[in-house]
């Protein structure tokens, strides 16, 4: 199993002229709200091609990959988000591929990835869990593409942090929504290389704030993870070999509750005409809650892949 490093910059460099014409440079926008504690600006990951950052690391990947380990085609393990990205690539190089999902990833991401031609796997959350910690799955093929825990997926998606800085030369704090792991270490390493006096925190959400958990314990340990809308980020426990970096890296969490991301994602869709899936408008409510301080604030805004029918509770000021 390997253990996760920090991206070093020129990695990052490197992978953001790799990726340049297949993952966009997507705009950093300033959202407008009243009586906000800070100055809050949005990566809008969202408006990938796949509806998520992860293309970025997904491209790299593939990009770097010697073309015999791609002879038998892709595969990875997702809660949606990577499957789909993953997916979006392998059509694009004209690969095949293999999604394995959590049996319980929303229909939104299940729909376009059957249409981008991959096939799927359903298995039980746990199972997805396991394949992550061990990098594997018994019977697949092809290249297995980590979904966070891969030095070239990695340094693809630590190319936000650069257009962050890149963007907002001055920015004082960097959200980023928190799932396995890599993807905030990956924008920290990018973030901490050009400007290191900038905070960059991990945002979460109460269902299974994992990283929150292990800071407050000093090192991972269980916590609860029950369902929500909100797919795409939180674990029961941070990985052992993510936990050495993500806790020299990052500089703490913020939580936020089920109810504020909703809010969030409604706020969004109202003040910046844009759809975000609640692990995406995680950051925005970390922001938005006071907890990540004043000044510049950039939140990545990860993903809006989301079910049509949440999205419509929500809008209607519900939690799905």
């Amino acid at each position: 199993m390997s253990t996760a490093t920090a991206v070093p910059i020129d990695d990052v460099c490197a992978a953001a002229e790799r990726i340049s014409d297949v993952a966009i440079r997507t705009p950093l926008l300033r959202l407008n709200v009243d009586d906000a504690p800070a100055e809050i600006y949005l990566k809008l990951e969202n408006l990938q091609p796949s509806g998520a950052f992860k293309l970025r690391g997904a491209a790299n990947a593939v990009r770097i990959a010697d073309p015999v380990d791609l002879e038998q085609g892709v595969w990875t393990a997702s809660s949606g988000n990577m499957a789909l990205s993953v997916a979006w690539i392998a059509r694009r190089f004209g690969l095949a591929c293999t999604a394995v999902v959590s049996d319980n990833s929303p229909e939104a991401k299940l729909s376009v990835i059957e249409s981008l031609g991959a096939s799927i796997i359903k298995v039980p959350w746990e199972e997805i869990l396991q394949i992550c910690r061990v990098h594997g799955r018994d019977g697949m093929q092809g290249l297995f593409l980590h979904p966070f825990s891969d030095s070239a997926v990695m340094a693809g998606n630590a190319t936000v942090g650069l257009e962050i800085v890149e963007d907002l030369p001055d920015v004082d704090t960097v959200l980023v929504p928190y799932g396995g792991g890599g993807f905030a270490a990956s924008v920290a390493s990018a973030v901490k290389a050009l400007r290191p006096q900038t905070k960059v925190l991990a945002a979460e959400v109460e269902s299974g704030a994992a990283l929150a958990g292990a800071i407050a314990a000093g090192g991972p340990v269980e916590v609860e993870q029950p369902p929500s809308f909100v797919s795409g980020i939180g674990s029961p426990m941070v990985f052992e070999h993510m936990w050495p970096l993500v806790s020299e890296l990052l500089d703490g969490s913020v939580v936020s509750s089920i109810e504020e991301t909703a809010t969030a994602v409604k706020l969004v869709a109202e003040r910046a005409h844009t759809i975000a899936e609640g692990a995406g408008a995680s950051s925005v409510a970390g922001a938005l809650s006071g907890k990540a301080g004043g000044g510049k604030i950039a939140c990545v805004v990860s993903g809006g892949n989301i079910d049509l029918s949440k999205l419509a509770k929500i809008l209607r000021g519900q939690v799905p």
